[in-house]
């Protein structure tokens, strides 16, 4: 079974390669790689990276990558958004919570969800706290060096 890295690879891979106007197009050109994907996770692919539709007229759409300055615009962009609301993190085993201001939660929760630090799964956010789920064996020193990078101003 392939895995998810090669699976996201494969999808930039074919939207590079050819104009592709729906997910079904999309999941019979994965199929014909070896990847065996539901919609539902496709559409989570998609939305990982970042893909978007440019109109062809009346011809309808089709998928397009971002170009880099797109994708460092929206990593200024989460940046910013955890500096502004951005409190305190503590670590239990592969759990994180972070402390915001009240009302910055689902934002810095977007944030952490999109920013691209690969030992997130994934964000649950309240209103003035948000729930991290890491991988494994994530060291909290690696995510708190990763955010700093991202954000040298914030403070634990």
């Amino acid at each position: 079974m392939k895995d998810r890295a090669e699976r996201l690879k494969a999808v930039r891979q074919i939207i590079k390669q050819h104009r592709i106007n729906s997910q079904e197009m999309l999941l019979e050109h994965l199929r014909e790689e070896g990847f065996t994907v539901t919609q539902a996770t496709l559409s989570r692919d998609l939305k990982v990276l970042k893909v978007g539709k440019v109109s062809e007229g009346s011809d309808g759409y089709y998928y397009t990558l971002p170009t880099e300055e797109e994708l460092r615009e929206s990593r200024h962009n989460y940046a910013h958004d955890l500096k502004r609301g951005f409190l305190s993190m503590d670590f239990s085993g592969n759990l994180a919570i972070v402390r915001t201001l009240t009302g910055h939660a689902d934002t810095i929760g977007i944030a952490l969800d999109n920013i691209g630090i690969r030992e997130i799964l994934g964000t649950v956010a309240g209103d003035d706290t948000v729930l991290i789920v890491l991988r494994e064996n994530t060291q909290p020193e690696k995510i708190r060096s990763q955010l700093r990078e991202l954000v040298p101003e914030l403070r634990e």
